[in-house]
C-alpha cells in the first residue's frame, strides 16, 4: 500500500477507533453504497482497513432512478459486494424520483429499514470535508441562523454516522488512485439544475480563485464554531428556563410572562424556540420572531399559531406553548375524581388532567404531614374530589362567587385550572380549591359536632 493510502487508512483508523464502545457497539454496518467515488473509498476502507475488527459491514444501495443508467449502477455495487464478499441489499424507487429532497428522503428511509433488519448499529454515509463547506454555502445563502450553520454532523439519531467527514475530496481521490480503485461516474453531478453542483463547480471555486484562496476550509471552520455555539447554548438554556418560573404539562409547557420579558429580544426568542423544541415542534426564524413579539403584546386569553402546529398563547402572567390539538382542551380523559365515602380515615388519589394527587383524610394526623391541608366542621359525605366543572360556585365571606370568576382573579392560567383539585360535598357546593380559597362555615371548635381532617399532596412527594 502506498504512502498515501497509509496515511490516510491511519487517520480513519483514529475516527474508527474513537467511535468503539459509543456508537459502534457489536451490530455492525450498513454501508450506503452509491458506486461513486465517495463511497467506494469509504467502503474499501471499511472492508480492508478493518477486516480483523469484528464488525459486520453490509451494503446497500438505492437506485433512485432519476436518470437512465441507473440500474447499471445497482448491478455494479453488487458486483463488487459479491467480489468483496460482504452481503449487499438493493432497493429501486417505484416511479422515477425529481427532486432532490425527495431522492433523499427515500433514501435514508430505506438505509434506516436496512440497519433495523440487520440490527445494525449504524448507518455509514461518504459525506466529505467539502459536502460540509457546500452544505454551510447553501444554509447561508439561504439565510439560515446557527443551528443550519453548524452543517452535518458526523452522527444523527437513530443511527446515521459521517466518519469522512475529517478528510477532503482530493484526499479521497489520492487515495483510490493509489490502490487502483475503481468507481462509477454519475453524469448528474455535472447537470446545473441541481444547487449542490452550482456551488461544487463554479461558485466555491470562483470564491477560492478570486475572493478568497481559503473559502473551503473557511466553510468548515464556520460549521464548527456554529456548532460550539449550539453547544453552549443547549448547555445554557435549560438553567435560564428555570428561572423564568418553568411550569410543565402534559405537552403544555409555560413561563413567567414579566420574567421572560426581562429578556434581550434575541434571547427571548431563543428560549421560545427552546421550549417549542421540548414539545417536538422546530421554529424557524419568522415563527421565532411572531413568538418573540407576541409575548411582549399578546393580550390575555389570546393565541398565535406557529410552524410545525405550535400554538402560543398568553394567560394572564403566563406565556403558554402547546401543540395546536390541545387548543382549548380543558377537560382529560383520563381524569379520575375521588370519592371519601364517610368519616373514617383513609386515603386516595385522583388525578385531573394528567397530574396525580395523594389525599389523606380523617383525624389530626390525617394532615399533619400535607403540603395543604383544611379542617371541615360536620361535612355532608360523601365528598367528591374531582375538576372544575360549569356553574361550580363557592361562597366566601362576602358572599357566593362562580370558580371561573374566582380562578380568573387568582389569575391561575387557563391550562392549569383544569388541573386544580375541588372538594365538593354530597350537595355539590364546593368545600375547598387547595391553593386557592375555603369556603365559609363555623370555626372548628369542640361543640359536639364532627371535626373532618383532609390533606394534599402531589403523588411525586410520596
Amino acid at each position: 500500500m502506498s504512502a498515501v493510502a497509509t496515511e490516510l487508512g491511519s487517520r480513519f483508523a483514529e475516527v474508527v477507533q474513537a467511535a468503539r464502545g459509543g456508537i459502534l457497539r457489536e451490530g455492525g454496518l450498513v454501508v450506503a453504497t452509491s458506486g461513486g467515488l465517495d463511497s467506494m473509498v469509504l467502503l474499501h476502507l471499511l472492508r480492508f482497513g478493518f477486516q480483523s475488527s469484528g464488525l459486520p459491514i453490509h451494503v446497500a444501495h438505492f437506485d433512485h432512478r432519476m436518470r437512465e443508467g441507473s440500474r447499471s449502477d445497482s448491478e455494479w455495487v453488487c458486483g463488487v459486494a459479491s467480489a468483496w464478499g460482504l452481503p449487499v441489499f438493493v432497493e429501486r424507487a417505484q416511479e422515477p424520483l425529481r427532486s432532490e429532497e425527495s431522492a433523499r428522503n427515500a433514501r435514508y428511509s430505506y438505509l434506516e429499514s436496512v440497519r433495523r433488519a440487520v440490527r445494525a448499529d449504524v448507518v455509514v454515509t461518504a459525506h466529505h470535508a467539502d459536502d460540509q463547506a457546500e452544505t454551510v454555502l447553501f444554509r447561508l445563502l439561504r439565510g439560515s441562523g446557527t443551528v443550519g450553520l453548524s452543517g452535518i454532523a458526523e452522527f444523527r439519531e437513530p443511527g446515521l454516522w459521517r466518519p469522512l467527514l475529517p478528510f477532503w475530496k482530493e484526499e479521497l481521490v489520492e487515495y483510490a488512485d493509489s490502490v487502483g480503485l475503481r468507481w462509477r461516474e454519475d453524469p448528474s453531478n455535472l447537470e446545473s439544475a441541481f444547487a449542490r453542483n452550482v456551488l461544487r463547480s463554479r461558485i466555491i471555486p470562483d470564491a477560492e480563485s478570486s475572493v478568497a484562496p481559503g473559502a473551503r476550509r473557511a466553510l468548515v471552520r464556520l460549521a464548527e464554531q456554529a456548532r460550539d455555539d449550539v453547544e453552549a447554548w443547549r448547555y445554557l438554556l435549560p438553567g435560564l428556563v428555570e428561572t423564568l418560573d418553568l411550569e410543565e404539562g402534559d405537552d403544555v409547557l409555560s413561563v413567567d410572562r414579566a420574567q421572560l420579558l426581562l429578556l434581550p429580544g434575541a434571547l427571548r426568542g431563543r428560549v421560545l424556540r427552546w421550549l417549542g423544541e421540548r414539545l417536538g415542534a422546530r421554529l424557524d426564524t419568522v415563527g421565532t420572531r411572531l413568538a418573540a413579539e407576541f409575548a411582549s403584546s399578546g393580550g390575555s386569553g389570546r393565541h398565535l399559531d406557529l410552524t410545525a402546529g405550535l400554538v402560543v398563547r398568553r394567560e394572564l402572567d403566563r406565556i403558554v406553548l402547546l401543540p395546536r390539538p390541545l387548543l382549548g382542551k380543558t377537560k382529560e380523559a383520563s381524569d379520575t375524581p375521588l370519592s371519601i365515602p364517610g368519616a373514617r380515615a383513609g386515603s386516595g388519589s385522583v388525578t385531573l388532567g394528567g397530574r396525580t394527587f395523594t389525599v389523606s383524610w380523617g383525624g389530626p394526623e390525617s394532615s399533619e404531614s400535607a403540603r395543604d391541608s383544611v379542617t371541615v366542621i360536620a361535612p355532608h359525605f360523601p365528598l367528591t374530589v374531582r375538576a372544575r366543572q360549569a356553574g361550580d360556585r363557592i361562597q366566601l365571606s362576602y358572599g357566593s362567587k362562580k370558580l371561573k370568576k374566582l380562578l380568573l382573579e387568582a389569575r391561575i392560567p387557563r391550562s392549569l385550572r383544569s388541573r386544580l383539585p375541588v372538594f365538593v360535598d354530597a350537595r355539590g357546593e364546593v368545600l375547598w380549591i387547595p391553593g386557592v380559597a375555603t369556603a365559609v362555615g363555623p370555626e372548628a371548635r369542640d361543640d359536639g359536632r364532627q371535626v373532618f381532617h383532609i390533606g394534599i399532596d402531589d403523588a411525586d412527594t410520596h
